[in-house]
């Protein structure tokens, strides 16, 4: 049976948690995740999880924001006027925001008080450790 490597196409099942146990996304209720290993299309650390495995494999694995979407930066975190957002913005909208070269970044609100506002374009899994339980479905 082969063991998956770089350049290898997998079929997998996730689930991803946070370490309080909490799942912020599954592939169990859809078609499982199909990837090549090599190209960038996952986060480093869950594509270090899955080389060596073989096609029926389980494991479990811990990723460190250095080897996920990163550490938290507080230079992604800026203070903006209340004037500058749509109205009835509130807290956890998602917004999209425009880069000086013009490139749409997604910003959350984070925090509104009084004509000031907070707006952070870090990943919303950036400075988390995440926890994804895999099971290998196919090796192709």
């Amino acid at each position: 049976m082969s063991k998956i490597e770089n350049g290898k196409t997998v079929k997998v099942h996730y689930t991803g948690k946070f370490d309080d146990q909490n799942v912020f996304d599954s592939s169990l209720e859809r078609e499982p995740l199909e990837v090549t290993l090599g190209q960038g299309q996952l986060i480093p650390g869950f594509e270090k999880g899955l080389v060596g495995l073989s096609e029926g494999d389980k494991k479990t694995i811990e990723i460190e924001p250095s080897d996920a979407y990163g550490d938290l930066r507080e230079d992604l975190i800026q203070e903006v006027g209340v004037t500058q957002l749509p109205e009835n913005v509130q807290v956890g909208d998602r917004l999209q925001a425009q880069a000086e070269n013009g490139n749409p970044i997604p910003v959350v609100v984070t925090e509104i008080n009084g004509s000031k506002a907070k707006v952070d374009a870090n990943h919303p899994l950036a400075g988390k450790k995440l926890i994804f339980d895999i099971e290998v479905v196919e090796v192709v």
